[in-house]
């Protein structure tokens, strides 16, 4: 063998042919994790009286949130509005009344207990909740797993072409990872519904029945290209 048949081909040589496949995996698996939007609103004649309702309903919704304890991976307040509402008609800036409103975002990884704070928080003076959003935390092994699958599957096809030709694979030139995971496990999958609260000051009842909530499969993809030498093929 002369130097120049030694030198590595990208494409493949006759004596060392190479084969370039793709490897592709899809897993339907629970979900690990699910958060719900939580918006509590005030409205008053008044600047302060507007904050004051936002203030106390927006720590009652903290308080019952907080209360399921280890239930409750993650909670955070997002943004924060208070704005005046100018009156229709007339001349000049005159206020008619102050709208204030925070958003709050709750993730949970125990779903028995989801289904029974999303009904109370439902329940709750002119709060919104929005969701359940169903995902897998970014480090679930369920990712893994469907990257794996697609690298066998990649040497499978690989594999079953050569043995088409008479050959056997020989080594791994490269394997290069397109995006192994989907946006789609990580992002929040569509909700599954949602639930406005209006109760003005009403006297304290029985809490509402828990809301039956089914969570939501997620679908897991991976794919990765690789490329293979193999023996010359027995034409």
């Amino acid at each position: 063998m002369t130097d120049q048949d030694a030198t590595p081909q990208p494409y493949g040589t006759p004596q060392v042919p190479r084969v370039a496949v793709r490897g592709e995996a899809q897993l339907e698996v629970d979900p690990e994790i699910a958060r719900i939007g939580i918006s509590v609103s005030a409205r008053g004649t008044d600047r302060r009286s507007a904050l004051d309702d936002l203030t106390r309903r927006n720590a009652a919704v903290l308080d019952l949130v907080k209360s399921y304890g280890d239930a409750v991976e993650k909670l955070e307040t997002g943004a924060f509005s208070i704005t005046p509402e100018l009156t229709r008609h007339g001349r000049g800036e005159r206020i008619r009344a102050y709208h204030g409103r925070v958003h709050i975002t709750a993730e949970l990884a125990d779903f028995t207990a989801l289904g029974e704070l999303t009904t109370r928080l439902a329940d709750l003076e002119l709060t919104h909740v929005d969701g359940p959003w169903w995902a897998l935390r970014p480090d679930s092994p369920a990712h893994g797993q469907a990257r794996k699958q697609a690298v066998l599957e990649a040497v499978q096809r690989a594999r079953e072409y050569a043995n088409a030709l008479g050959a056997q694979l020989a080594a791994l030139v490269e394997l290069a990872d397109l995006g192994a995971d989907d946006a789609r496990p990580v992002a929040m999958a569509a909700p599954a519904g949602r639930f406005r609260a209006m109760a003005f000051g009403a006297a304290e009842a029985e809490p509402p029945p828990a809301l039956d909530l089914e969570p939501q499969r997620q679908t897991v993809y991976a794919s990765v290209n690789a490329r293979f030498t193999m023996t010359p093929p027995a034409l």
